[in-house]
């Protein structure tokens, strides 16, 4: 095979096993929309499931490392080989490592009938595998650039593998060093990547619309200074997550990334959805940012579960599901662009978020608000898989044998 094209016109099975993107996001939207579908009874009381994870602590990791780490798992196995001018992973060696992030879940979901060891290798088999993977392509391609990529994907394995040991010790996984680490590690991606991308899709787009602003090119001194106070940030909170130095480390991180943002005209981009979500993605970084920083310097403000949300559902969840739309319309062969039912799946998430973040502010109204939050990340998540679902489950007929 001496290309991308010629080793997927040879694969004979499933459509979807033709590029990364596809299994993984498809997987992710439809986990994202299930996941919450059981996750709102089991907050009422009206389910549960046979998990050894508190309700709390299992709803938390299977965001995390369940959704998020498909998401990865998709965007890396489909920007590796741009990288690194490699071949893709297609064809069965890709339906092994969907399978094992299926075995994943099922092993979380059902670890009250399993030992807790063979729980967590199930689990980090995934992820492991991923970084085996990705580490091989880069080494091998000498794109020596991308290996903060794989360390930050370490990382968060590394919080994974914490927060099974904290489950299996009977801790409250949800608040402990596992969700911060692995959290952390999904900051610093949107930060770093996110720094990449924003911009440079940007720019890509106003280019096209004629002369104005455009992006500041990314990865300037103050593009550095930013990410290295938000490391400094993510890494006092996780050690001192209480401490006064952690809150105001975190409001200077998020003023900061809230300039770094503000350098990337996305002002510009309101009439096209599919680049101002990046922008109102990335926003909810130095928000979530500031709103724990504030929490942690006032306690009591917003709660820390509320402003906790703004990087879980708003940073991580609006960024990855902009990236998914983004890159399935792009390697199938669509135009670029958001139509309405995409829009409706963005703006949902968004109710979501807000909802969960005002549950924080007003909590005599926090039943109805979590319901509202449920329901509204449900329809997004659903939405994306009948949208896009489509696009990820079958080959465009140009490309059919």
């Amino acid at each position: 095979m001496t290309s991308s094209a010629e080793q997927m016109r040879a694969w004979r099975g499933p459509a979807l096993l033709t590029y990364g993107f596809r299994p993984f996001f498809f997987g992710a939207g439809v986990w994202a929309a299930l996941a919450m579908a059981l996750w709102v009874p089991m907050l009422s009381g009206h389910l549960t499931l046979p998990t050894a994870f508190d309700p709390v602590s299992w709803h938390a990791h299977e965001f995390l490392f369940g959704y998020v780490a498909a998401v990865i798992a998709g965007f890396l196995l489909t920007a590796v080989p741009n990288w690194t001018g490699r071949l893709p992973i297609v064809g069965w060696p890709l339906g092994a490592l969907f399978t094992l992030w299926l075995i994943g879940r099922l092993a979380v979901a059902a670890s009250l009938y399993l030992p807790p060891i063979a729980v967590a290798l199930a689990d980090l088999a995934m992820p492991v595998a991923l970084a085996a993977v990705i580490g091989r392509e880069i080494v091998a391609g000498r794109n020596w650039r991308n290996l903060i990529v794989l360390a930050m994907l370490g990382v968060l394995t590394l919080g994974n593998g914490i927060f099974h040991l904290e489950a299996a010790r009977g801790d409250y996984a949800a608040q402990g060093y596992g969700l911060k680490i692995g959290l952390g590690a999904m900051v610093m991606m949107i930060a770093v990547i996110g720094g990449r991308i924003v911009p440079s899709f940007t720019r890509n787009w106003l280019v096209k619309r004629g002369p104005g602003r455009l992006p500041v090119p990314p990865m300037q001194r103050f593009d550095k200074a930013a990410l290295l106070t938000l490391l400094t940030a993510l890494l006092a909170w996780v050690v001192l997550p209480d401490h006064l130095v952690t809150g105001a480390l975190l409001l200077t991180a998020g003023t900061l990334h809230a300039v770094r943002l503000a350098r990337w005209a996305g002002d510009r981009t309101l009439a096209e959805p599919l680049v101002a979500v990046l922008h109102l993605g990335y926003a909810f970084l130095p928000l979530g940012a500031l709103a724990l920083g504030a929490e942690i310097l006032a306690p009591g403000l917003i709660g820390m579960a509320a402003a906790q949300h703004l990087w879980m559902g708003g940073a991580a969840g609006l960024m990855t599901l902009a990236v998914m739309t983004r890159a399935t319309l792009g390697h199938t062969g669509q135009t670029l662009t958001a139509g309405p039912g995409t829009v409706l799946v963005y703006a949902a998430l968004v109710v979501a978020v807000l909802a969960r973040f005002a549950a924080g502010i007003w909590p005599n109204q926090a039943s109805v608000l979590h319901m509202v939050a449920g329901m509204a990340w449900i329809l997004s998540f659903a939405g994306f898989a009948v949208l896009y679902g489509r696009l990820l489950l079958r080959l465009p007929a140009a490309k059919r044998i």
